[in-house]
């Protein structure tokens, strides 16, 4: 019996679709110690799942190759650096396993995304826990950053559909950054707020990467019914990191659709390598808003 869950069986198949038939065959042959007869691919990926102890040890396997997993995550929608080892990788694939598997095991999905449609979240009852919360802000940072780093162009992806669908009409953005000298710019409509954002990606070729372990991860909700979201993470361009990121969402349900959400405003500040103190992790940036500072965003979002 697999020592898989079925959720990691899931993604591993994908996975494991990705190899060329020999490097396929050779797992197979690896894992179940030539035991098994596999005739075609699929039963050999059937063999490989059913005798792994574990998804880790399945990934850390000699032909599951660093770039394999890194397309399998860019095909879920999952934004890493371009120079991310596979272990990195590798543990990205088991955190978004495991949040799946949480997801599914509770009946609720936070975040359902088509391309063209808006942000969907639902959950099982009418109110919703701060541990609710904290999952809905992790799906919702997973999302985000997926339609956006597509439309980089250095990565050779087919961008996903990006608008000002997502946003409410009279939603507002502030750019803060902080290299040589320090610049803030501020934006407010939907049109302006997708495009400057777009133009990070596109026209400055940014690539995103979020920290969504909890220290890089903070949600927070209001008596009002706005959700905020903030997190931290790493900027690069092609194999460059440039510094590091912190960006804060105001998000509003939709009153005409209880599971339809919208971004009501966005707060993104940048800093170069240069601009960070000695004791600041580059690797693994942490969330430094304050819950009064959230607050402080979230009045001005309801009456910006």
């Amino acid at each position: 019996m697999s020592g898989l869950s079925g959720t990691e069986q899931e993604g591993c198949r994908k996975m494991l679709s990705l190899l060329s038939y020999s490097d396929l065959m050779a797992l197979c042959d690896t894992v179940t110690n030539k035991l098994i007869t596999v005739v075609s691919t699929g039963e050999a990926m059937d063999a490989i799942l059913t005798c792994s102890k574990s998804a880790e040890e399945l990934l850390k396997r000699r032909k599951v190759y660093r770039e394999v997993i890194f397309k399998y995550l860019i095909s879920e929608g999952i934004a890493m650096p371009p120079d991310a080892d596979k272990n990195q990788l590798a543990r990205r694939a088991m955190l978004f396993w495991a949040l799946n598997s949480r997801v599914k095991s509770n009946k609720a999905s936070y975040v359902s995304t088509p391309a063209d449609e808006e942000m969907d979240f639902s959950s099982a009852g009418e109110e919703i826990s701060a541990c609710d919360y904290m999952a809905l802000g992790k799906q919702f940072c997973q999302w985000f950053y997926n339609p956006v780093n597509t439309q980089n162009p250095t990565l050779g992806q087919e961008p996903l559909h990006w608008g000002p669908q997502h946003f409410w009409e009279d939603a507002w953005l502030i750019l803060c950054y902080s290299a040589e000298v320090q610049k803030i710019d501020r934006f407010q409509g939907a049109e302006l707020v997708s495009q400057n954002l777009l133009a990070l990606v596109r026209d400055e070729r940014l690539f995103f990467s979020p920290n969504l372990e909890p220290h890089g991860l903070k949600c927070e909700a209001t008596p009002h019914g706005l959700v905020m979201a903030a997190v931290a993470g790493t900027i690069h361009r092609e194999q460059a990191c440039l510094g590091i990121f912190e960006q804060a969402f105001g998000l509003i349900r939709s009153p005409l659709d209880a599971n339809s959400w919208k971004i009501k405003f966005t707060h993104l500040r940048m800093r170069g390598q240069n601009e960070l103190t000695g004791g600041e992790e580059m690797t693994s940036p942490a969330v430094t808003y304050s819950s009064n500072e959230l607050l402080s965003l979230c009045e001005r979002g309801l009456y910006f």
